[in-house]
């Protein structure tokens, strides 16, 4: 039987691997499961993704969008006469406000490189980037501290189940900027 020439199946394990994440958290992460979901034979999640790091790693990229979309698709760092604060609490509001299972998937995946080292320069490579355009309106240093609290309101956030609270964000973010 000749093989079908499927572009988009690479995508759709992505995808797949996502939702199971969403569904059943990493423990329930496997080829097999992701295969499932995808509807394609299990040798096309090996073909594609030697090792369940590999596929994580995909999966951490393509979630790693969902805050650095949320953060370009604001004016706060276009507009260094804007206040800075006010606009981080706006940016982290709808972005939790938004879909609540993404931003949880987000940070499953983000903390999974504690244990997994594949994992681990992806997620570098979210808090340089993040980083870099928040010096945009501020120093690095700053910038790395306003990107340490923000994780940390998300998480309690998370964890807690409490609403966001963007007028303490605002407040404690407005105490980091010089």
């Amino acid at each position: 039987m000749p093989r079908r020439y499927d572009p988009e199946r690479r995508q759709r394990i992505i995808d797949a691997a996502i939702r199971v994440v969403g569904k059943k958290g990493i423990a329930g992460l496997s080829h097999r499961s992701v295969a499932a979901e995808a509807d394609v034979p299990l040798g096309s999640t090996t073909y594609h993704f030697a090792t369940l790091d590999e596929l994580m790693v995909a999966a951490l990229r393509q979630t790693n969008e969902g805050f650095a979309k949320a953060l370009a698709g604001s004016p706060v760092l276009d507009d260094p006469r804007s206040d800075l604060a006010a606009g981080l609490a706006r940016v982290l509001g709808e972005w939790l406000g938004g879909d609540r299972t993404g931003v949880e998937l987000e940070y499953e995946l983000y903390l999974a490189a504690l244990r997994r080292p594949a994992l681990r320069p992806v997620a570098a490579e979210w808090t340089e980037e993040t980083a870099e355009r928040l010096a945009s309106r501020t120093d690095p240093v700053t910038a790395r501290a306003l990107l340490a609290l923000m994780d940390g309101i998300c998480l309690q956030v998370l964890l807690t189940g409490a609403a966001y609270d963007e007028g303490y964000a605002r407040e404690a973010l407005a105490r980091v900027i010089p």
